[in-house]
């Protein structure tokens, strides 16, 4: 198909030829190698330097302030506002750039995001790289020969990494780089960044626009579900949670590993791929996403020795975000690997996850619908010492519904729709803490072990925790269970495994309190929700 036929030309671009579109895997990794864009690494995955860029750009993330919207977006550091007339400028300048290079080849990636076909998004990405085209091929649903026939994208990311904003400063804009969305023409631009995950999470900003408007909860969670589609679990979480850990499952299939929308079907993923992170990979620690790296996997930013081409996962010389995608069905134990839409039945059970360095939240607890809905808005976790600059005791860190860079709307949007289906459906919801009991991260505590973690999941999947007996945490509010087979009292009930109680009693009242004051900048729409968190 030429640029006509695609209508490329009503996007305002020049006649321009050298089109690949939809290209078959092996043809996408050529390219790449051909343009000097990658090199071949193990197991025939390639390798690409992404440049400055090695992460997204938070602080150059726009939406313009249209009519349809104005009054909808959660406006904000997460979403800054930008005039029409710069989104105009830009996208022109945008489409010039291309224009410039037209000689050279031209990629686009057509696709869905959703794998339920009742909400479906079509997508089109176009690009100049081949190694981006081959991160949207790994990331979203890949159509079939039939459905590109007559394909029309609803929404379309142009990827003009090549370009960038030098006029910034009289733009009022932060940087040269920029991200920038206009959702009364479906359209977004990228500049200036070659970073792939602001694809993926671009498209994700536009579904937490759209889908909550149509009753549909879009959420940053893992799914699993059993051999049959049913007793689907969510599992939400923060980096360093545990996530993508504990919903991998060799008795569970993995759904997705990031990405999710729950609606009167019940859920689905969003993408038909992984974006893992390969920092300190191990391949007998994490042995699914290492067997992932091979033929259609992509790397992004690693170490690895110029003759052999073997990968040194511990090198952070370039970034600690190490990366690798990879098409979800390289997960031997998912549905799409089984040949299967990767959709089931409504949760029937929900896992927030917590690792609080502070060795206060116990080990697991029951939340009940509203507090699942403050906890949900909360998104609480801590950061350890040692994993940033700087950082020498434990940093609590708060994001709305467990994925704040990404919400479009309120996050009180989000949980009331999410208290709306646990309700509807009667779905328990557990808070689980895979952080640190008897005291904090740098006090020589140590971390719940990941054997009890996984017994207590267990517990919840399999329902046994339903025969448990409660107490009532006095400061959270949290009922705990007294007894869970296998596991210690002293890991269910925090307090118990401190040997100084008074120590214990402060600093649960100083986290209390960083839980009060997080939930004050939401405002006074949500003022309600406070009698359900901390006392």
């Amino acid at each position: 198909m030429d640029y006509k036929e695609l209508g490329l030309d009503n996007l305002g671009f020049k006649p321009f030829s050298n089109i690949y579109r939809n290209l078959p895997i092996e043809k996408i990794i050529e390219e790449g190698i051909i343009n000097g864009e990658t090199v071949m690494g193990m197991n025939g995955a390639p390798i690409v330097d992404t440049g400055e860029y090695t992460g997204r750009s938070p602080n150059d993330k726009y939406f313009v302030v249209e009519k349809d919207s104005k009054d909808k977006i959660w406006w904000g550091s997460v979403n800054a506002k930008v005039d029409a007339s710069i989104f105009e400028e830009l996208y022109d300048k945008v489409i010039k750039s291309y224009d410039e290079i037209s000689d050279t080849k031209t990629y686009i990636f057509d696709g869905f995001a959703g794998a339920d076909k009742q909400h479906t998004l079509p997508i089109r990405v176009i690009s100049k790289k081949a190694w981006q085209n081959h991160f949207c091929h790994n990331m979203f649903i890949r159509p079939n020969e039939e459905q590109l026939v007559d394909f029309e994208p609803k929404f379309t990311i142009i990827n003009a990494s090549h370009f960038y904003n030098e006029d910034f400063e009289k733009h009022n804009l932060n940087s040269k780089t920029f991200i920038m969305f206009s959702l009364e023409k479906n359209i977004a631009i990228i500049g200036g960044t070659e970073y792939g995950g602001e694809m993926k999470k671009g498209i994700f900003s536009i579904l937490h626009y759209l889908l909550p408007q149509k009753g549909i909860l879009s959420m940053h969670c893992s799914a699993n579900t059993d051999n049959n589609k049913e007793n689907t679990a969510l599992f939400f979480g923060l980096s360093g949670t545990g996530k993508t850990t504990l919903s991998t499952d060799p008795n569970r299939p993995l759904i997705g590993d990031d990405e999710h929308g729950w609606s009167d079907n019940g859920v689905f993923n969003f993408e038909g791929g992984c974006y893992a992170k390969t920092i300190n990979l191990d391949k007998d620690d994490e042995p699914d996403i290492y067997n992932a790296i091979r033929h259609g996997a992509l790397l992004e930013n690693v170490g690895f020795d110029q003759k052999s081409r073997k990968i040194d996962f511990t090198d952070n010389s370039k970034t600690e975000n190490t990366r690798v995608s990879y098409p979800l069905f390289h997960i031997e134990n998912s549905l799409m690997a089984k040949g299967l839409d990767s959709i089931a039945s409504h949760p029937s059970k929900i896992i927030f996850l917590t690792c609080d360095a502070f060795g206060i939240l116990p080990a697991i607890s029951k939340l009940s619908s509203n507090q699942a809905m403050y906890h949900f808005i909360s998104g609480y976790t801590a950061k350890v010492a040692g994993t940033e600059r700087g950082l020498t005791e434990p940093q609590a860190t708060f994001s709305p519904c467990y994925g704040g860079p990404f919400l479009t709307l309120h996050p009180l949007v989000y949980a009331e729709l999410l208290k709306k289906k646990i309700e509807n459906h009667n779905v328990p919801v557990y808070l689980v803490n895979t952080g640190w009991i008897g005291g904090s991260a740098t006090s020589g505590a140590k971390r719940i072990s990941i054997k009890f973690t996984r017994q207590m999941i267990t517990s919840i999947l399999d329902g046994t925790i339903e025969k448990s007996k409660y107490n009532t945490d006095p400061i959270f509010n949290l009922d705990i269970p007294i007894t869970i087979e296998g596991i210690p009292s002293e890991v269910l009930n925090p307090r118990e495994s401190w040997d100084d109680k008074s120590i214990y009693d402060s600093k649960a009242k100083e986290l209390s309190d960083l839980f009060k004051e997080n939930f004050k900048k939401y405002g006074s729409s949500i003022e309600y929700l406070k009698e359900f968190g901390p006392k």
